[in-house]
């Protein structure tokens, strides 16, 4: 089975850039089913309801979420209908809608989980270790468990994958905005990668205007972020190839597109 996972989607430049390109990566590579993480998704922070409809409109399946996902307000009020999102697993505080969720097709089940880390990040989180533990002990097994694991520290990213190496089929790391080249098969047959990127501003700064970033990081000064949507574009994402008789991953090839303006 071949499941496309496409990284931190940003803002109006991301989506759009979703949009021209998803039908035609499906087609080269196959795909079965996407995942996308969205919690960049409107304005750079968060996501409301219309762009999580017109994101499944493009074709992607599954959207997961990382620290912003209660930037926008709306979304305590539509998140318990909407089947296809998922906000992290291991919240401190009381939040609506799931972590994890299984996905029924015809012939095999996809687990999709959202876990975010505890390393450099604000948020307050469970033990993100212990949280993926108890859902495998727990909740409905599945043929393929795909973890999406948004987080600041590669080190902790590595550490999720060999824990739980063989007991996933994939563990991939969202949040950093910047691809990595680690893409692997550990031995027992997870796939991992550190970051798999975003989707958004080439020439910015994780997809924001670099001005206000460059002055915030070296002289210290307040300024508000901005998605820069008529920048060139870039899209990072991996391809699964997944045995879903085993659960296993047969291989992981990084997807990086450049797109002038």
């Amino acid at each position: 089975m071949k499941i496309l996972f496409i990284g931190d989607i940003v803002g109006k430049n991301g989506r759009e850039t979703v949009e021209r390109n998803l039908a035609g990566l499906k087609k080269k590579y196959q795909i079965d089913f996407v995942i996308a993480n969205g919690e960049n998704v409107t304005h750079g922070k968060g996501i409301i309801y219309n762009h999580y409809k017109n994101l499944l409109k493009t074709g992607v399946d599954c959207i997961t979420l990382g620290n912003h996902y209660d930037s926008k307000s709306e979304i305590k009020d539509y998140i318990d209908g909407a089947t296809s999102i998922i906000r992290p697993y291991n919240l401190e505080k009381e939040f609506p809608g799931t972590g994890t969720v299984l996905y029924k097709g015809d012939q095999y089940s996809i687990r999709v989980t959202n876990l975010l880390g505890r390393a450099f990040m604000e948020e307050k989180v469970k033990n993100p270790f212990d949280c993926l533990k108890e859902i495998l002990e727990h909740e409905e097994r599945a043929d393929i468990h795909i973890v999406d694991f948004h987080a600041e520290a590669t080190g902790e990213k590595q550490c999720m994958g060999w824990a739980f190496d063989g007991q996933v089929s994939a563990v991939l790391g969202t949040h950093t905005h910047v691809q990595t080249r680690d893409a692997r098969i550990l031995p027992n047959g997870t796939a991992f990668m550190s970051d798999v990127g975003m989707v958004g501003a080439y020439n910015g700064i994780l997809g924001d205007k670099k001005e206000a970033v460059i002055n915030r990081v070296w002289h210290d000064l307040p300024g508000r972020f901005e998605v820069d949507d008529r920048d060139d574009s870039v899209l990072s994402a991996v391809v699964l190839d997944i045995d879903p008789e085993t659960g296993r991953a047969q291989d992981i090839i990084p997807v990086y597109l450049l797109e002038k303006k």
